[in-house]
Parts: structure tokens; sequence; C-alpha cells
């Protein structure tokens, strides 16, 4: 019996089988450095999904301290669609290393006339908050 077509067939069989990789993904993998996953780390407005990222724009933030120490911040959205929109909006205020100081707004329903901006208004319950992030979500 000639062997040598089985052993040239098993060498290709196996040679496809290395370049064409498994079927599960391998794990678990390093960190890496990229802003696809930290930007709501890195950014102070936020569109957590598709349709708000396709519809609704910020033009405009504007921040403060009060006279107690507590930062508050104003958020113009705008509705770039020329039909009405209802997002949710909330604010995550963070210290000064950007983690978060547990101060974090409920989501509030907005709606948005066509082509329109409203100005939203977010106040820290407490003085540890020198950063925020402004996150905005299509309505549930």
């Amino acid at each position: 019996m000639n062997t040598k077509p089985f052993s040239l067939l098993a060498v290709v069989a196996a040679g496809l089988l290395l370049l064409s990789g498994c079927a599960t993904e391998p794990g678990p993998y390093t960190a890496q450095d990229t802003t696809k996953y930290t930007v709501e780390n890195t950014e102070k407005f936020v569109l957590l999904d598709k349709p708000t990222q396709n519809s609704i724009t910020c033009t405009g933030l504007q921040e403060r301290i009060l006279e107690d120490g507590r930062i508050e911040v104003v958020a113009n959205i705008k509705n770039r669609e020329a039909r009405r929109l209802q997002v949710q909006v909330n604010c995550v205020f963070k210290d000064e290393q950007g983690f978060s100081t547990g101060d974090e707004t409920p989501f509030q329903t907005l709606i948005l006339a066509e082509n329109s901006t409203e100005a939203v208004r977010f106040t820290a319950m407490n003085t540890l908050a020198k950063k925020y992030t402004i996150r905005v979500r299509q309505s549930r």
C-alpha cells in the first residue's frame, strides 16, 4: 500500500487548519490602549447607541463651580433630524483622576422637536466632582 498520498493529504489538511484558525475565540486578552473602549472615560459627551450617534449632537457644554464648591454642567443637545426625537440623558460626575464619585444622575427623558436644541442642567451632589460625562441614549 502506498502511504505517500495519505501523508501529503494529512500535511495539507493540517496546514489548512492552521491557516483557517479556530471557530472559538482564544482568551483572555491583554489590555490595549484604544479609544474604542475608553471613550466614556475620556470624553465629556458620549452617545451610547447607533441611533443617537446619527441623530444627536452637542452644540455646547458650560460648566461652573457653585458657591458651595459643587460643579454645575449645562449641555446643549441638538436634534439633527427633521422629526421629533425622544432620548434619555444623564450625567456621571467624576473626581480629578476620572473615577466616578458615585454621583450619577438618573436618566431623564428629553423630547426634542425637529432640528431643535435643548439645554439640560446637571448639578453634582458633592464637592468631590471635578470632571463629568454626559451620556445620551435612545429612549427605552
